[in-house]
Order: C-alpha cells, then sequence, then structure tokens
C-alpha cells in the first residue's frame, strides 16, 4: 500500500509545478483487479484512491502537505481512469496504450507485476509518457535505458543482498548452519529475475543451491514442486510467490510436512495481511521483506498511520511532460510516508533511497527482525514443525 501511495504523491507534486490549462489531472491506475493477485492489484488500487481523495478534499489531521487544501495549483482535482491488466502482459500493454491514446492520461501508475509493467511502461517509452511504478521488483526494468520509467520500491537484487547479510547474521549469531538454499519462482519475469539474483548472492554467500522449482502463475497445485523441495533438503527457502500462490504454497508445505530451518519471501503473497489472515498461524514463522508494515509505521513513520485510516475505509491533459520527466531526475523529495524518508531516482529510473526492513510473520503481526536498529522482536528460528 505505501509504495503506492507514494507513486502518486510523486507524481501530482511534480504535476503540481508543471502548470495546466484545465481543472482535472487525468492519472490512470493500471492493475491487476482479477486473476490470481487480484488481492494486491485491488489493494493497490484503494490505496491510489486513497491518496487521490485527500488531494482532491482537506485532511487537517494529516500532517502531509497535500492534505492542507482542497487539489492542486489552487484547485486541480485529479481523476482516476482504472484499468485491469489481469496479470497478463499482453492485456497491460493494450490497456496502456487505451489508457495513454484514448483516455489521454498525463501519467499511468502501476503495474505489480513486473511482467506487465515491463510491456505497459515500453507503451509509455514509445509515446513518451510518465510510467510510475511503486512495486515491481525485477531489477531488469530499470536496466533498459528508459527515458520516462521510474520506480520508487526496492528491486529484488538489493533485497536479495539485505537477505544475504541476514543469513549471514544467522549464522553468527545463532549458529544457523544455513549451507543449502532452494529457490521456488513463478515463471515470469519477477520470478525468474529473482531466482537469479539468489542464486548470485548464495554463491557469494558459499551457500550451495541444491533446488532450482519453477511454476506456472495460477498453478492448482505446487504438489511435485514441494516434493522436489523436501527431497533437495535445503536448510533455507527463497519464493519468489505472488498472491494466491503463495497460499498454495504454504498449504502444500503443510500437507507434505515439510518445512527447511528458514523460508524468506520476496515482494509477493507474503507481504499481503489479507493473506496472512486467511493463513492464520499456518503462515506464521515465515520471513520476508517489507517496504512497509503496520507494526513499523506505529513506530518509525507516523505520518502514515492517519492515510491508513482511510485506506482501509476503500479495501488530455496538456502537462509538459519532459519538464516533468526531468524534474524527477534530478530532484531529491522528501518522503514522510517511505521508509527511506527520500526519493531520488538515479539515472536508470529507480529510486535509489529505497528502503525495506526484513520482518517474520509471528502470531499474526509482522515483527521487524533486521536490521537491528529497526528490530522490534527477535527471530523464531529455527521455523517450529508444523
Amino acid at each position: 500500500m505505501k509504495r503506492t501511495l507514494l507513486a502518486v504523491v510523486a507524481i501530482v507534486l511534480l504535476i503540481a509545478g508543471a502548470g495546466a490549462q484545465d481543472k482535472v489531472i487525468k492519472i490512470g491506475t493500471l492493475f491487476p483487479l482479477t486473476g490470481s493477485v487480484a488481492t494486491a492489484g485491488q489493494r493497490c488500487q484503494a490505496a491510489v484512491e486513497t491518496i487521490v481523495d485527500i488531494i482532491n478534499g482537506i485532511y487537517p489531521d494529516l500532517d502531509l502537505p497535500i492534505a492542507k487544501k482542497a487539489g492542486l495549483l489552487n484547485g486541480y482535482k485529479i481523476e482516476l481512469i482504472k484499468a485491469d491488466h489481469q496479470g497478463k502482459p499482453d492485456v497491460a500493454k493494450s490497456e496502456a496504450e487505451r489508457l495513454y491514446e484514448q483516455e489521454g492520461v498525463f501519467a499511468v501508475i502501476g503495474s505489480y507485476n513486473s511482467s506487465a509493467s515491463k510491456p505497459a511502461s515500453a507503451v509509455a517509452e514509445r509515446l513518451q509518457k510518465i510510467f510510475m511504478c511503486g512495486a515491481s521488483s525485477s531489477a531488469a526494468l530499470t536496466e533498459r535505458g528508459l527515458q520516462y520509467f521510474f520506480r520508487l520500491a526496492p528491486t529484488d537484487r538489493i533485497e536479495n543482498v539485505e537477505f544475504a547479510h541476514w543469513i549471514e547474521e544467522l549464522n553468527k549469531v545463532k549458529a544457523a548452519g544455513i549451507k543449502t538454499a532452494a529457490v521456488i519462482y513463478e515463471n515470469t519475469e519477477f520470478g525468474k529475475h529473482a531466482a537469479d539474483e539468489a542464486k548470485v548472492v548464495s554463491a557469494k554467500m558459499g551457500v550451495k543451491i541444491v533446488a532450482d522449482v519453477p511454476f506456472t502463475p495460477g498453478a492448482t497445485n505446487l504438489n511435485s514442486e514441494i516434493q522436489k523441495l523436501k527431497a533437495a533438503r535445503p536448510d533455507a527457502l527463497f519464493a519468489a510467490v505472488l498472491g494466491a500462490d503463495y497460499s498454495l504454497m504454504i498449504r502444500t508445505m503443510k500437507q507434505s510436512a515439510w518445512k527447511p530451518k528458514m523460508a524468506i519471501n520476496y515482494c509477493g503473497g507474503y507481504q499481503d495481511p489479507k493473506i496472512a489472515e486467511q493463513m492464520g498461524k499456518d503462515g506464521w514463522g515465515f520471513m520476508g521483506s517489507a517496504g512497509y508494515t503496520p507494526e513499523f509505521g506505529s513506530r518509525f513513520m507516523k505520518a502514515v498511520a492517519p492515510v491508513e485510516k482511510y485506506y482501509k475505509a476503500k479495501v488530455g491533459v496538456p502537462f509538459d511532460t519532459e519538464k516533468v520527466a526531468q524534474v524527477l531526475r534530478t530532484t531529491t523529495f522528501d518522503s514522510p510516508l517511505s521508509m527511506g524518508g527520500k526519493v531520488q531516482f538515479g539515472p536508470d529510473g529507480q529510486n535509489i533511497k529505497a528502503a525495506s526492513v526484513i520482518s517474520q510473520l509471528q502470531n499474526g503481526s509482522y515483527v521487524t527482525v533486521y536490521p537491528y536498529e529497526f528490530k522490534d522482536g527477535d527471530p523464531i528460528f529455527p521455523m517450529p514443525n508444523w
């Protein structure tokens, strides 16, 4: 939720300085509102709608510049035009074309799935339009030399470095004995890139990859995949699994009576509180990266909590694109809603101030376990048996 809110804030603050002739600023949203990761897509959409409500209204209880008066530039309102890419790259491409060319949006925010963000942002680049990416984590997205693509969230490469530090710390402090690992990942842009990065960082740590297990997203069962993992007996599991597939993975692990010493997840099903609630105790003990959790926000990101209250209640514009893109490329922005506190895009469009922590689901709450300056609890290690 937080990363999607940041995407909206970044765009509207920049548009505010670009000037407009009409009283409406049209922004497109492109998320998976249906399909296997619809829960995540709907939460992203709700996040955008929340911040737009705040921009268009007056919310004196919020400590945000955009909440102090209605609209931007003395009354310009944001109008959202939403689209559903269903988790399908071809649909993402066609919907991006519709949003830019038919709906006349100034910018698009999307698209959760890296495999959808890739073709949709290629459309933006061809049309020389802004594409603001809140959460897609494939590092390859900012290695294409694009000029109009900007991403706020950490990449899977950044997350893997953090995972490596955490595994090394566990080996040192808890004598964890993590010497082998396995990877399970959806066979998509996101999954394949996350798995490749996991292999690279494992090699640097001297951790041997003993199983490499891809699967087709939206699978009806993962029995053979989990059996392969169980047979390999890895100490640690890297998982790049989204939405309903994440729930299926955990249920299948339980049915197979198997857990590694630790399982650590990239952005995906692990981060979704709705899925965590659905899984109940079965989801406890799993770890993953997190750019925001409600528990972390209440301690370190005070400006987010009142915004989240509003968020939970929901669950052709002739701007100068070149000027807005140039400001995005050359300015460092204060960001009270982000963990890094600042937003600064590098030459590749990646937010170099992006930050995340490693959390573990314990007793239904996301407990920050690393880095230590942010910890609010100790890790449960190894993971308890079912």
